[in-house]
């Protein structure tokens, strides 16, 4: 008895560490058997090979739900087409919006009686808007292409890109363009860094690294629990802070105050996306704090983030003599409201995907009534020193 135990120990231990395979038999060379008889395997005498199954690392690339057309029979329309998805222009306001909030900070501070048309270089502003756009198209198609290697949203997404898990461009095609945009990126920035100082090399090295090193290589952010940091400093103080040296050569604190509140909420958008792939991210190996935390800590954490987006509005608005338009940042709450109802009414993908949006538009929204706010505290007063515009009639 101790030797069959043995033996059948062995006979299991070899059948989990190897696949057997076996011929097919046909049915129309064996003779019929009554339903009540049995037949060994034996009896048929296949050729049998045994293969080891050792778990290795492999790519999967799935199969296109459409067959895609070859590359080099594509028009132009179509290429274009692929390059428009590849942006992620639904993406495009994280960048944006601390540019345009950073440039428009800076020039209301040069307002004065003596300069009622303040102190604007929209050469700068340009060019620094093509560096931010090119960053992080480079940082979107490097993402797609870390993605693709690591086994990341390989299915249908419900967010964009994916162009090479639809099999719409090579793997090294996407790589190559996403490094060719991050250097043109930072040949603007070097530009830049030419009219207003060498301070602006310093953020826009830190932009690079960031939009490279967020999912490439050794060092990925966006696996290691670091997606939420890393887009609060990228897209809050540093492309805020960024565009406001650009425009004056030096760095201020009340900028920074303002880019607090862009950051977080552009790390509670990050911060959605990854519960909603949370599935996926685990199931790749990709760790994040969604992944890390349940549902109750993550929608804890997502309300913190929004929340706190605020405060720093309130500091600057609530004092005595202090602008209090900038309050006018509160008539965003109702979409606040909305977003963070869809958040804690359900933890579905397509609902965290819904909320997401919500959350982009919050904060386009509170950028946009801060930059009103801005503008109107600082022209109103110079009002009565403007020269008289003569009417033609």
């Amino acid at each position: 008895m101790q030797d069959k135990d043995i033996s059948k120990k062995d006979a299991d231990a070899t059948s989990s560490a190897h696949l057997v395979e076996a011929e097919s038999v046909q049915a129309k060379n064996e003779q019929t058997r009554p339903p009540g008889s049995r037949q060994l395997v034996s009896e048929l005498k296949p050729e049998i090979s045994v293969r080891s199954i050792a778990s290795t690392r492999a790519i999967m690339r799935p199969v296109p739900l459409v067959a895609q057309p070859l590359e080099d029979e594509r028009s132009l329309g179509e290429w274009l087409s692929i390059g428009w998805s590849g942006i992620r222009p639904d993406y495009l306001p994280l960048a944006l919006l601390p540019v345009i909030l950073g440039s428009v900070i800076a020039w209301t501070q040069s307002i004065t009686p003596k300069t009622p048309r303040g102190d604007f270089h929209p050469i700068r502003f340009v060019v620094i808007v093509a560096a931010v756009l090119l960053l992080q198209t480079g940082a979107q198609l490097v993402n797609d292409y870390y993605d693709y290697a690591r086994g990341i949203d390989t299915g249908n997404s419900l967010g964009p890109g994916g162009l090479i898990q639809r099999g719409l461009i090579k793997p090294e095609r996407v790589l190559s363009l996403g490094l060719v945009a991050l250097g043109l990126g930072a040949v603007f920035g070097i530009v830049v860094a030419f009219s207003s100082g060498w301070l602006v090399v310093a953020f826009g090295l830190l932009g690079i690294l960031a939009a490279y090193f967020y999912s490439g290589e050794p060092w990925a952010l966006s696996s290691l629990a670091l997606g939420e940091l890393a887009f609060f400093c990228v897209f809050g103080p540093l492309l805020t802070l960024g565009s406001y040296v650009a425009q004056t050569g030096h760095l201020d604190h009340t900028a920074y105050l303002y880019s607090i509140s862009l950051g977080l909420l552009a790390a509670a958008f990050i911060h959605l996306n990854d519960m909603r792939d949370t599935a996926s991210d685990v199931q790749a190996g990709k760790h994040t704090l969604a992944s890390l935390f349940g549902l109750r800590m993550n929608r804890a954490l997502y309300l913190l983030l929004v929340l706190g987006a605020y405060a720093p509005i309130l500091a600057l608005g609530l004092p005595a003599h202090a602008p209090h338009l900038l309050l006018i940042a509160l008539w965003t709450l109702p979409v606040l409201v909305l977003a963070i109802t869809t958040v804690m009414r359900t933890g579905s993908p397509a609902s965290l995907h819904v909320a997401m949006f919500q959350t982009l538009r919050l904060e386009t929204f509170f950028t946009i009534l801060l930059i009103v706010a801005l503008i109107v505290t600082a022209v109103s007063p110079v009002l009565p020193h403007l020269p008289p515009i003569a009417l033609p009639f």
